[in-house]
C-alpha cells in the first residue's frame, strides 16, 4: 500500500460465547487461526507497522502473533475499556503514528489484503479523516446503521438498540473496520468519552467527533460483505469455515485443479495445488501440504504437510510430514507417519506403516508391514508381514536395506541391521545380523512333516475325512523334509 500504513489489529477480547478454555481468535479456521489469516491480510497492504493489542489469555497470543509475524508491535490492554481504549494502547506501544491508521479485528478470519489496500487507497484519495469499511445487506438486524445526509456523506453510526424506526430501515451497515488519518487521530482519542451504559470507550464516536470539527467522513461499501463478519461462538465457527473452505475449493479449480467432489473435499489456506492434479472424494489437504501436477489424491486421503509428486497415486492415506516420490502409489489404508520419503516409481501398498523411512526409487513396501526407522535402496522388493523391529525397549534403531534386494514374506528385521545390495532373505525369517551383498539369510529349520497326524488327532471331524479320502491306508510315521 505505502510507507505511512500503520494496521491495528485488535485481539484483546476474551471471547466468552465460544465457551472454550482456547482464547477466541486462536481457534483454527482452514489451517491458520483466526488471527493469523487478519494478520496475513494486514501484511499485505505493505505497512511501515502492524501492531496487535492483546488482553485476556496474552501470553498465549503474544506468543502465537510473535511465531506468525515476529516484527508486529505487542498491545497489552489490562483491562477491555472499548475499541477506543484499545486503539489508544496501541498508538502508545506504536510510539508514533502518520498517515493513515487501519484498524480491523482479528476475528475475521475472510478479511482479504487486497480489501484492505482497496479500502485505505479509497480512504487517502479522498483525504477523509475517518473512512468506514460498509456493506449493503438484506438483512441488517443488529448491526450498527451507516446515515448519510442528503448529499451521501456519513453524519454517523447508530447503534440497532438506539436508532429509530427509520434508521432500522437503512440497509448500510458498519462493519468496525475504520481507516482514520493519524493526525486527527491522536487529537481524538483524549476525547473519546466513556458515558455510555458499559462505560467503555467506543472508537465509533470518532465519527461523531471528526463531524463536529467540520471534517470529511466517508463510508465505502465492500462487495464481499463476508469478509467484515466475525465469529463469536462455535456455529458461527464453524460456518465461516465452511465458506472460506468453499471459497479456497473454488478458486482451486478456476487454476486448473479437478475436484470431483467440493462438498467433502477440504482443503488449507497454505496448501499448494499445480494444474492437472486430480482430487477425489473425501480428501482434507492439511497445513503446507503441496500436490505436483497430474497427481491423483484420494478417495479418503488425510494429508498433513506432505509433498506429492507428479504424477504420484495416493488412495485412502493417512499421512504427515511425508514425501512422495513422482508416478509414486501409496495405499490403499496405508498410514505415513512423519519422517516417511518414498522415491520415483516406489510403492508403499496396503495396510503398511511407515515411520521415519526413506524408501529408494522404484522400491517396493506392497502389503501388511510395519517399517520404521528404516532405509530401504532403489529397486528393493520387501516381503509381505515383515516388521522393522526398531525399539529395543529403550532406544531406537535404524535398518538399512541395500539396493535391489528381495526380503520373503514374514521376516522380522531386528535393529540395527544391514541387508547388504542384492541380497534376499527365505519367509518367516528373523534378521538379526547383517546380510552380505547377495548372500541369502534363513533362520528357520528344516520342516518336519508328521504323517497322518490328521487322522490320529483330529478323527472323526471333515478334516480327517478328508486327509483319509487322499492318502488312504498308508503308513504312519514321522519325517523329516529339509527345506530345498
Amino acid at each position: 500500500m505505502g510507507s505511512q500504513l500503520t494496521v491495528v489489529v485488535l485481539a484483546a477480547g476474551g471471547g466468552t460465547r465460544m465457551k472454550s478454555k482456547t482464547m477466541k481468535v486462536l481457534h483454527p479456521i482452514a489451517g491458520r487461526t483466526m488471527i493469523g489469516h487478519v494478520l496475513a491480510a494486514a501484511r499485505a497492504t505493505d505497512p511501515v507497522r502492524i501492531v496487535a493489542v492483546v488482553g485476556h489469555q496474552r501470553e498465549a497470543v503474544s506468543a502465537h502473533i510473535r511465531e506468525i509475524e515476529p516484527d508486529a508491535v505487542l498491545a497489552v490492554q489490562e483491562e477491555q475499556l472499548g475499541t477506543g481504549h484499545a486503539v489508544r494502547m496501541a498508538v502508545e506501544a506504536a510510539g508514533s503514528v502518520e498517515g493513515t491508521v487501519l484498524v480491523a479485528y482479528g476475528d475475521t478470519p475472510l478479511l482479504q489484503g487486497e480489501s484492505l489496500r482497496w479500502f485505505a487507497a479509497e480512504h487517502e484519495a479522498a483525504q477523509c479523516a475517518v473512512s468506514i469499511l460498509s456493506g449493503v445487506v438484506d438483512d441488517p438486524y443488529g448491526y450498527g446503521r451507516v446515515l448519510r445526509n442528503a448529499e451521501g456523506d456519513v453524519e454517523a453510526i447508530v447503534e440497532e438498540k438506539d436508532a429509530t424506526a427509520q434508521q432500522r430501515e437503512v440497509r448500510e451497515i458498519n462493519s468496525g473496520i475504520l481507516a482514520l488519518d493519524a493526525d486527527f487521530l491522536l487529537g481524538a482519542l483524549p476525547r473519546i468519552g466513556n458515558d455510555n451504559a458499559k462505560g467503555e470507550f467506543y472508537l465509533t464516536d470518532v465519527v461523531s467527533i471528526a463531524r463536529e470539527d467540520g471534517l470529511t467522513v466517508g463510508a465505502y461499501p465492500i462487495d464481499d460483505v463476508m469478509q467484515t463478519e466475525g465469529v463469536n461462538d462455535r456455529a458461527q465457527l464453524a460456518r465461516m469455515g465452511a465458506e472460506m473452505n468453499r471459497r479456497i475449493v473454488d478458486r482451486w479449480m478456476r487454476e486448473g485443479v479437478t475436484v470431483m467432489d467440493p462438498a467433502t473435499t477440504w482443503i488449507d489456506a497454505d496448501v499448494v495445488l499445480e494444474p492437472d492434479v486430480t482430487i477425489l472424494p473425501g480428501v482434507q489437504l492439511l497445513g503446507a501440504t503441496a500436490v505436483a501436477e497430474d497427481a491423483v489424491v484420494g478417495p479418503d486421503c488425510t494429508l498433513k504437510d506432505c509433498e506429492i509428486g507428479v504424477g504420484a497415486r495416493v488412495v485412502r492415506v493417512h499421512g504427515e510430514l511425508a514425501v512422495i516420490g513422482a508416478g509414486a502409489n501409496v495405499g490403499p489404508f496405508s498410514y505415513l507417519r512423519p519422517g516417511t520419503t518414498l522415491g520415483a516409481g516406489g510403492k508403499i501398498g496396503g495396510f503398511v506403516e511407515t515411520k521415519n523411512a526413506a524408501i529408494g526409487d522404484g522400491a517396493k513396501v506392497p502389503h501388511l508391514s510395519y517399517v520404521g526407522d528404516a532405509e530401504i535402496g532403489e529397486g528393493t522388493n520387501i516381503g509381505a508381514g515383515t516388521i522393522f523391529a526398531n525399539y529395543d525397549g529403550v532406544q531406537k534403531h535404524r535398518t538399512t536395506v541395500g539396493r535391489h534386494a528381495r526380503t520373503a514374506s514374514n521376516n522380522t528385521f531386528v535393529a540395527p541391521v544391514h541387508i547388504g545390495d542384492g541380497a534376499g532373505t527365505g519367509a518367516g525369517t528373523v534378521v538379526r545380523r547383517d546380510v552380505p551383498p547377495g548372500a541369502l539369510a534363513v533362520s528357520s529349520g528344516p520342516q518336519r512333516n508328521i504323517e497322518r497326524w490328521a487322522q490320529r488327532r483330529r478323527a472323526g471331524t471333515p478334516q480327517a475325512a478328508a486327509a483319509e479320502a487322499a492318502v488312504g491306508d498308508g503308513p504312519s510315521g514321522e519325517q523329516d523334509v529339509a527345506e530345498s
